[in-house]
């Protein structure tokens, strides 16, 4: 082959006609094997250089060798020899033998070369030896440094950036460096402290920097500015004194129009010089507002100037929002709006302390562009605008475009329907939510398969974040669910069933049972729906279970008719919410066991042990057990971050302007939090009032009981010498008695040696009630001891401080220490007083006391509510008539207590759910003077077939407002309950 083919081009032609990867590889290995060959001829005797180069080559031979290097480099190949030649080449004086070395150089030699410091020396002597051409083809001294800068850059390997960094900024700030090479070095220093930021010291640089920006070349200030950006985005307070510069150079650019003819970009001055200016102004937030009120220091000239730019800045900001418009130039529509949207966003960033003005021409000028034409403007509009709405007062401004975005969400470019969906979410609050969820909801069943996702996740986070009434929240991930419960992620029904758990107030649980098993009800139905209504139905499900056609066999029906559909994590679901099914309803055990049985042998794991442990259970365990095993499930844990807005931040990233919104707490939300924490306390403090003066027959009993015991004032027994209970407190042991009976904790007794206090907790049938005796005296309590009678209808376990129980010994009360009694009570039947205890005890000087107290256990703290409908109600009342099982009395208002009109009436249906824990039965009251409520009394008791006996309760409080007085009426199948639910109905009334 001649000589001539063996050139650079014909190479890559090769290369390039190569029919295969083989080919390719065979032809490169031929060619490295004879430029190694060609770096090596005439073997160790061969004359060579002092870099060790051979000095036989000619300057186009070397060259055209070393650039074949280059390009074999380039098609991914290693390339390992032939460094010699390449510094033969950076050393030459002829600018095109150092332009190929300088490339050479950076892109097959990394900063851990072992040449490195030979070549380190002569990039230095290039950086900073003034030359001056030497001739034909010798190099210029500034294109040898931009060379030199240029490699560096390239090569950025530490030691070379800890030899070399200084030399850089040293050419930076010269005098006497070129506008060339200074743009070189600033960029080259730019990319050194990416690599090691601690290179330059912010104090000391910044003078340097002022100085750069005080250039009148415009190519020299857009390469100071990017060195400043990457400078200032590190330490941003090192570099604030320099704002009034950079405003200054806006001003010249903007104002002034002061710009050299070649950096016009169609008659608008170096655009990205201005992008520059305004990328640093947006590192400073406060840049707008006087040094005196952020606490920064003033810059050079004192107040006077930090006024002077900052209005100069404004000026600037004013007219590019005033005076920018759409262009029949694309590239002059192009940088204008480029400029015009970084002035926007440093308006952003200014927030609340920004003009009033700027942020109002911003919005108008935000709402124009997105109903423009180009897709790309209407993009940056929708865009900025969604950063724009995050800032306090602005949402009103933004409201006014929503017709216009909502079109928006319609557009044929998916990059714009992203960026309306964002500006929509940002701009939803508790006034627009419903319009913007339902017009989202409605396009989303066009909506593209690419978008869905997103689009019914933020639908989720909206209908949560604002919903005044949460059955419109439930309602609306129904819809979703139907319309695309493809994309119905796990995260968002799980979150359903949390809300829906978490809320007990109100009906939302019965109407989200009751909603669910509608949605269930078709035998083509989406599988997410199955899974959150077998859920929900398996908690919730007997709140409707009274209700025509929701029976729990009902329930079991419409679920298991997806059971052949399903998936095997639908049916691990499924399997669990037939357990409780069947723990409730006896009717549905015959249903549920075959289902468990062919569930054994299911080839999912998961399947087979849920069916095998719920199969098994009733004989492993006793029924108590399996009661609570099966019971409702607890509150979820309110987390500050919901897992979908955890996906979101997953998907946008911490900047985006949705994942901002979704972090801030809605009105509404706050409200939530608000209604249940009042509610809760409301609850405590209806419940209270409710069976406060209700009680006081059976406190009575007891005080009187005491009084009968132990006489009406301090007294002593000749034979026994016990002290018994004061009559001067017995006005307060009522009170605390009847406080305790709806409180979960408080103080039972206490006088000036003892103080007992009492906290509680129920759940179904069962309660927890620990006791605490405090020592109040200045000596110990010797022979303490507390004796707990025991009841038919309460089965009572009892763990305390040892000795405590003996009553023969008992224990030692320290000063200001404490004795604790702990009972674990389970109710058998329904009764109507309360279990009484006795205090013992001796002082030092020998006296006994001996004080016969009642616990707050009573028949009330064993009730759960129930909402019937008002034809079961009514039948369930004709039922319940005759002598043994209703108990009804009239009573008089108090005297002080205002006219009976609606508002009196709405706390007595407070007291009748809240405080009683009855459900309003709404709909069965003939007039707006009576209120009706239906309630169960859980007992542990078991009936032939092994389920609990519970007794169904109902109350009706008629009102008659000319006489001021109230007709209680309770209907029972059990006169002790009766009794009970009257008299504190009664006695809740009275406290109305």
């Amino acid at each position: 082959m001649s000589s001539q083919a063996r050139g650079l081009q014909n190479f890559i032609s090769d290369l390039r006609n190569a029919k295969s990867k083989e080919e390719e590889t065979k032809r490169v290995d031929k060619e490295l094997a004879n430029i190694r060959k060609k770096f090596t001829a005439g073997g160790p005797k061969a004359r060579k250089g002092e870099d060790g180069s051979n000095s036989t080559l000619s300057s186009y031979q070397r060259k055209k060798y070393v650039w074949k290097l280059v390009y074999i480099h380039v098609l991914g190949y290693d390339v390992d020899f032939g460094h010699e030649e390449v510094l033969a080449l950076v050393r030459s004086d002829k600018y095109s033998e150092k332009q190929v070395g300088y490339a050479a150089l950076s892109l097959l030699l990394r900063g851990d070369d072992p040449m490195m410091p030979k070549i380190e020396g002569v990039i230095r002597t290039d950086l900073t030896t003034p030359g001056v051409s030497a001739g034909k083809g010798a190099p210029t001294s500034d294109s040898a440094q931009s060379l030199a800068l240029c490699s560096i850059a390239n090569i950025s390997g530490l030691e070379v950036i800890q030899s070399l960094h200084q030399d850089v900024q040293h050419i930076l700030v010269s005098k006497s460096s070129t506008p060339n090479v200074k743009k070189k070095a600033a960029l080259c220093l730019l990319r050194l402290i990416r690599t090691s930021p601690n290179v330059v010291s912010g104090r000391e640089f910044a003078p340097h920097v002022a100085q750069l920006l005080q250039d009148r070349h415009l190519g020299v200030l857009t390469s100071a500015m990017s060195l400043l950006n990457g400078l200032a985005s590190q330490q941003p307070a090192e570099y604030e004194s320099l704002i009034p510069y950079v405003v200054h150079i806006l001003g010249m650019l903007v104002l002034k129009k002061a710009c050299a003819r070649e950096y016009l970009y169609y008659r608008t001055p170096s655009p990205w010089l201005q992008i520059k200016l305004f990328k640093f102004l947006q590192l400073f937030p406060h840049a707008v507002i006087p040094p005196a009120e952020n606490g920064s220091t003033a810059s050079e000239g004192g107040p006077s100037a930090s006024k002077a730019y900052i209005s100069q800045l404004i000026s600037v900001v004013s007219k590019i929002l005033n005076e920018t418009d759409v262009s029949d130039s694309i590239n002059k529509s192009n940088a204008d709006h480029a400029i015009l949207f970084e002035a926007v966003n440093l308006i952003i960033t200014w927030g609340g302390s920004g003009p009033v003005q700027l942020r109002d021409a911003a919005m108008k000028l935000l709402g124009k562009f997105i109903s423009v034409r180009e897709p790309n403007i209407r993009y940056l509009g929708l865009m900025t605008m969604a950063k724009l709405a995050q800032i306090e007062g602005s949402s009103e401004g933004i409201k006014k475009h929503q017709a216009t975005v909502l079109v928006s969400l319609k557009d044929a470019d998916i990059s714009v329907r992203r960026r309306a969906l964002d500006l929509l979410f940002v701009m939803c609050d508790t006034d627009n939510a419903e319009r913007i969820v339902d017009e989202l909801v409605a396009h989303l069943v066009l909506a593209d398969a690419a978008i869905r996702e997103e689009m019914v996740l933020k639908i989720a986070i909206l209908a949560e974040k604002y919903a005044t009434d949460l059955r419109w929240y439930v309602d609306t991930i129904l819809k979703l669910i139907s319309i695309s419960g493809d994309h119905v992620s796990d995260a968002i029904w799980h979150r359903v069933v949390q809300i829906v758990t978490n809320h007990p107030q109100g009906d939302l649980q019965a109407y989200a049972a009751a909603t669910l098993l509608v949605a269930a009800s078709p035998r083509r139905c989406h599988e997410t729906a199955v899974r959150v209504a077998a859920y929900v139905l398996g908690e919730f499900g007997f709140l409707i279970a009274e209700r025509p056609g929701m029976s729990g066999e009902e329930q079991f029906r419409i679920l298991h008719q997806h059971w052949a559909t399903s998936d095997n994590k639908t049916r691990a679901i499924l399997v669990s919410t037939y357990a409780k099914l069947a723990n409730l309803y006896e009717e549905c055990r015959p249903l549920v066991a075959p289902v468990f049985a062919r569930s054994r042998n299911s080839v999912d794991v998961e399947i087979q042990q849920r069916a095998t442990e719920y199969a098994s259970m009733r004989e492993a365990f006793s029924p108590e057990a399996v009661e609570d095993l099966l019971r409702e499930m607890p509150p979820f844990e309110d987390r500050r971050q919901s897992a979908l807005e955890q996906r979101l931040r997953e998907k946008e990233g911490d900047d985006s302007a949705a994942v901002v919104k979704a972090a801030r707490p809605s009105a509404a939300q706050r409200q939530r939090q608000a209604q249940s924490a009042a509610a809760a306390l409301a609850a405590e403090e209806a419940a209270m009032a409710a069976q406060q003066q209700g009680l006081e027959e059976e406190v009575d009993d007891a005080v009187n009981n005491h009084a009968e015991t132990n006489g009406a004032a301090p007294q002593s027994s000749d034979d026994a010498h016990v002290v018994g209970i004061p009559k001067e407190i017995i006005p307060a042991m009522r009170k605390a008695f009847s406080n305790l009976c709806t409180s979960p904790s408080g103080v039972l007794f206490e006088n000036e040696l003892l103080q007992i206090g009492v906290k509680h907790e129920y759940v179904g049938a069962q309660g927890r009630i620990s006791v605490f005796f405090g020592n109040l005296s200045r000596s110990p309590l010797k022979k303490f001891r507390a004796i707990v009678d025991e009841d038919d209808h309460l089965r009572m376990q009892k763990q305390g401080t040892q000795g405590l129980l003996d009553e023969d010994e008992g224990c030692t009360v320290a000063v200001r220490t404490q004795a604790k009694l702990l009972l674990l009570v389970e109710v058998a039947a329904p009764f109507d007083d309360a279990p009484a205890m006795r205090v013992m005890f001796e002082t030092d000087d020998g006296v006994k006391h001996e004080y016969p107290l009642r616990l707050p256990i009573v028949a009330t703290c064993f009730m759960e509510p129930v909402t019937l409908e008002p034809g079961a109600f009514m039948q369930r009342w004709k039922s319940l008539e005759g002598q043994d099982r209703e108990c009804q009395e009239v009573v008089k208002a108090p005297p002080n207590a205002p006219p009976i009109d609606e508002e009196y009436m709405k706390r007595i249906a407070h007291i009748i759910t809240d405080g009683l824990k009855f459900g309003r039965c709404q709909g069965c009251d003939p007039t707006p003077w009576t209120v009706s409520g239906a309630a169960t009394f859980r007992t542990g008791a078991k009936d032939l077939n092994g389920n609990n006996i519970n007794v169904g309760c109902l109350v009706r409080v008629e009102a008659n407002p000319q006489a001021g007085a109230f007709r209680v009426t309770t209907r029972t199948l059990h006169p002790l309950c009766s009794k009970a639910v009257k008299n504190v109905a009664l006695v809740s009334i009275k406290l109305a």
